[in-house]
């Protein structure tokens, strides 16, 4: 009888493996996510008589497959809407789902831009259409912090990585766009991982954003037992319990003959006995979700990559040494409320020294060869360039596999929370914005003239600027710097790594960089700050699609004080205006032989009225990101050596 109960037991336990079916989705969204108004659009009456037809319709429509896209009106009232569920529920479960979703996104969100999320399905509406800017957007909902702690968060982050990779690769071949399954995490515990896709994007679009969602899902949650991150075009998932369906076409033809043969072999298993079981050979595997710990972490890197010894940086006499107890206490133990920002190598917290200095530290992700580079090059490269627009770093900390950076403490965070907030932009005047752009043009000629050795940023952009309590730009993340010899000027790598929309052309599209690749990048920021639009999310359509056109199309028109933040009425020079203007689309040229040097700006900005050149036609680049996960594949060999820093202290 016992033996029975067993057998009984199994084969209901293998059933409901097959036939797991989850259970339809709460009320409760994962995130939504309401931003700000555009300052050319209106949630008025038609826009919401077309939202709402188009949300009543989608439950039907997008049960059908899995995926809806559609939009209706014309001018202020047209409205893009799209819709997906993940393939392993049914086409039951996913209307209930998208149901729910179109009525709480309407009553959450009086805005004409937003998204919702919840465990099975995900709805966006937008006045835009969704395929004009492929920005990733990554949000963490708040369940991630209600999970506890794994016991072995190294071995957790390494299998998790292997795990979304290997997802990463089987959804962007598949005409879901859609991957799930798990690897092994001990003898006992496996770890579960799903990743998706919206449909309407490209192959190379949806690896981009996966790659950056199980970067930031790695950063978040690879400690705890389960984490989300979602976005409009992917969103990625772990658990160490099954929470996905192993199968999602619902129970037809096929799947009853299933039911009945599993039936049938159930009453032959309780005839065999137990026995059977145990004369089961031992299982070999071969395939990645169960290979040893060992082999993954020597797969991931090199013992001698992921070593430094404090001796190796006893020089550094002018430098804080910190232990681990210290930053701890100055950290209130790395706590989530003293989290600055986070990038692929590490977490950035607020700190608070005893004697009363704010400092921001850097905690750098303990089984990464990135981050181990990082360490050593902050402090024996990044730790020398001391120019008041570069941020600095004060100091180190290193216990065990924890390695610290300390940085100064920047009070209004980055150039990037001002262009994205009407209310904090609206703060900056004309001289304000006028101090920022010559802050960040010195911060440039400093590292491509002054310093030794030469060096190429990268990755200029926004939320690499930060901004201390007087409003003084300093330029910060390293971590895609290239030192450059004193007679060298141009350099190729295969390894393109950067934010499109911020990218020269000629770096994006063939690999090759110079100061002339930073210049570009100055000026994207420079149209920027004038205009209060960013250049990665310019919504513009009727006369421009990126900034830069329309920047162009004003400055050809004589119209350039149209291209001002409305916010600078009131403070600005017209003449400054359109110089400043020019000295942008200098900077921006597609052929980098005609922007102009770091001193050249410097110069222009500073000199007053001067005759400039004629700017030509810019590159006219959108925005979209390239994840962190880039810096693993190879470089070329004509390059030299990668400084890796990619967290900026705010």
């Amino acid at each position: 009888m016992a033996r029975d109960s067993t057998l009984v037991a199994f084969f209901l336990f293998l059933a409901s493996v097959l036939f797991f079916i989850p259970p339809i989705d709460g009320n409760d969204p994962l995130h939504v996510l309401c931003p700000p108004e555009k300052p050319n659009s209106t949630f008025g009456s038609p826009f919401r008589n077309n939202l709402e037809q188009l949300l009543g319709n989608l439950a039907s429509s997008t049960a059908k497959t899995g995926y809806s896209g559609s939009s209706a009106g014309d001018g202020n009232g047209q409205v893009f809407v799209q819709a997906l569920c993940r393939p392993d529920v049914g086409g039951s479960a996913c209307g209930d789902c998208i149901r729910i979703a179109s009525q709480e996104i309407m009553s959450k969100c009086n805005k004409t831009d937003a998204d919702i999320w919840y465990d099975y399905c995900q709805i966006s509406y937008s006045y835009s259409n969704f395929s004009s800017a492929m920005t990733y957007l990554g949000k963490y909902p708040v369940s991630n912090n209600q999970e506890k702690n794994v016991s072995n968060p190294d071995e957790m982050n390494t299998v998790l990585k292997k795990l979304m990779d290997r997802l990463r690769s089987e959804a962007t071949s598949a005409s879901s766009v859609f991957a799930a399954g798990r690897s092994k995490l001990s003898s006992q515990e496996h770890v579960y991982g799903l990743v998706q896709c919206t449909r309407g994007i490209s192959g190379n679009d949806c690896n981009t954003c996966l790659e950056s969602a199980s970067g930031d899902l790695a950063t978040c949650c690879s400690a705890k037992q389960g984490g989300i991150v979602v976005s409009r075009y992917c969103n990625v998932r772990f658990e160490l319990d099954r929470f996905y369906n192993l199968h999602s076409k619902g129970l037809g033809k096929a799947r009853m003959i299933l039911l009945v043969t599993w039936i049938l072999a159930g009453a032959l298993l309780l005839s065999l006995g137990v026995c059977v079981a145990r004369q089961r050979p031992k299982r070999i595997t071969t395939g990645d979700e169960d290979k040893d710990e060992n082999v993954l972490l020597q797969e991931l890197a090199k013992p001698d990559e992921l070593s430094v010894s404090k001796g190796d940086l006893e020089y550094c006499d002018d430098m804080l040494v910190m232990d681990l107890e210290t930053l701890r206490a100055a950290t209130a133990n790395f706590s989530l409320t003293n989290k600055l920002g986070q990038g692929g190598f590490g977490i950035v917290y607020k700190g608070i020294l005893p004697d009363g200095n704010e400092i921001a530290v850097k905690r750098l992700s303990r089984k990464s060869w990135q981050g181990v580079e990082e360490f050593r090059n902050e402090i024996t490269l990044i730790a020398e360039l001391k120019h008041k627009n570069l941020v600095r770093l004060l100091g180190w900390g290193m216990d065990g596999h924890e390695k610290l950076l300390i940085y100064e403490y920047m009070a209004n965070k980055s150039l990037d929370v001002f262009l994205s907030d009407p209310t904090k932009s609206s703060q900056l005047d004309w001289r304000a914005r006028y101090n920022i752009i010559d802050g960040i043009a010195r911060g440039l000629l400093y590292l491509h003239e002054d310093s030794v050795p030469k060096i190429i940023h990268r990755d200029l952009k926004p939320s690499n600027v930060l901004l201390d309590t007087d409003m003084v730009a300093k330029i910060s993340d390293f971590g895609m710097a290239r030192i450059f010899s004193e007679r060298q000027n141009v350099a190729n790598t295969r390894r393109v790594v950067g934010t499109f929309g911020y990218m020269a052309p000629e770096y994006a599209m063939e690999g090759q960089f110079s100061a002339k690749s930073d210049v570009f990048s100055f000026g994207v920021i420079l149209l920027e700050i004038i205009s209060g639009k960013k250049n990665s999310g310019f919504y513009l359509t009727k006369r421009a699609s990126s900034l830069l056109k329309y920047a162009w199309l004003l400055w050809n028109e004589g119209k350039e004080l149209e291209f001002l933040d409305p916010f600078l009425l009131k403070s600005f020079p017209p003449a400054d205006v359109r110089r400043t203007v020019q000295i942008g689309l200098l900077c921006v040229q597609e052929d980098p032989a005609g922007r102009p040097l770091m001193t050249d700006v410097v110069v222009l900005l500073e000199s007053g009225p001067a005759v400039l050149s004629q700017p030509k036609q810019p590159a006219f680049s959108v925005g979209r990101d390239i994840p962190l996960g880039r810096l693993l594949e190879p470089e070329s060999s004509c390059t030299d050596n990668v400084t890796a820093s990619t967290m900026s202290p705010r």
